[in-house]
């Protein structure tokens, strides 16, 4: 399971604080803190919907610098502005020989394929894809497939591959929608089936929004997915019991030959049972 760390985004209202402060210990600690607790990925996000364009560039330039200060681990862009996506990238310093930072994200809107899609080409990125478009996210399955195709579709005319692609089935509230858990884990089935070449990937933390013990529902959900076919999660990489339910849910699916990893992990201490 690849795991995409969540927490230096400006929702969360400490993030806001240090970005607004330039408060470059904090964010370089959040960003240490997710390396060592095993994400693959450290998603960076500074849009708190207060800020212009021009700011929004200067503060994710900021950002980029520091992070890739604290950490080695690779970036993923989180921006809904191609604009702040562009900047990012221009400023991202390849650390790795074959690094591959990851965008996040595109639909299936034409524009904004346009405008994301050839920076994924240039510069060999994985890219976040919705399954959705211009109307919102689709009630079924079948139209959240439809999206995925447009996607892969345009994507592949501007040098995008599906290997750099991770579709995202959406997740939404199950305290909203009882069904919603279902809809997005037949939408990973489905994608996996129609293109086995992409990964998928999704913001674990959306199905239990609105409910008490989130984390117990975000770890159910997150073993139910891996069985569906995800490969990559959003989530906090701080929660050492959803980190080792990614490692179980990695042996689960076969994923980890002769259970190396989980082995390793157990004797590192890293399987922590709340039950014990």
């Amino acid at each position: 399971m690849i795991v995409v760390g969540e927490n230096i985004n400006a929702s969360n209202k400490s993030v806001a604080e240090a970005i607004a402060g330039r408060d470059s210990e904090f964010l370089a600690g959040l960003a240490r803190a997710e390396a060592a607790a095993g994400a693959d990925f450290v998603d960076v996000n500074v849009g708190a919907g207060n800020a212009n364009p021009e700011q929004e560039v200067e503060t994710m330039e900021w950002v980029i610098d520091v992070v890739q200060e604290a950490t080695e681990k690779p970036l993923a862009i989180d921006s809904d502005n191609p604009d702040v996506i562009s900047a990012a990238l221009r400023k991202y310093r390849f650390s790795l020989p074959g690094e591959t930072p990851m965008i996040n994200s595109v639909n299936a809107e034409p524009e904004r394929i346009e405008s994301i899609g050839p920076l994924a080409a240039k510069h060999h990125a994985w890219l976040v894809a919705l399954a959705m478009g211009e109307g919102g996210i689709p009630p079924t399955v079948e139209d959240r497939i439809d999206a995925c195709d447009r996607i892969l579709t345009h994507l592949k005319r501007l040098g995008v591959g599906a290997d750099q692609v991770l579709f995202d089935p959406l997740v939404l509230p199950i305290s909203v929608e009882a069904g919603q858990g279902m809809v997005t884990l037949k939408t990973i089935q489905q994608i996996k089936l129609r293109f086995p070449a992409a990964r998928t990937v999704m913001g674990l933390s959306n199905i239990s929004y609105g409910l008490p013990s989130r984390k117990l529902i975000n770890r159910s959900f997150l073993l139910m997915a891996a069985a569906a076919g995800l490969d990559a999660a959003i989530l906090d990489p701080l929660d050492d019991k959803i980190m080792a339910f990614g490692k179980v849910a990695k042996m689960l699916t076969g994923n980890d030959p002769f259970c190396k990893d989980y082995i390793r992990a157990y004797r590192k201490g890293l399987l922590l049972d709340e039950y014990k």
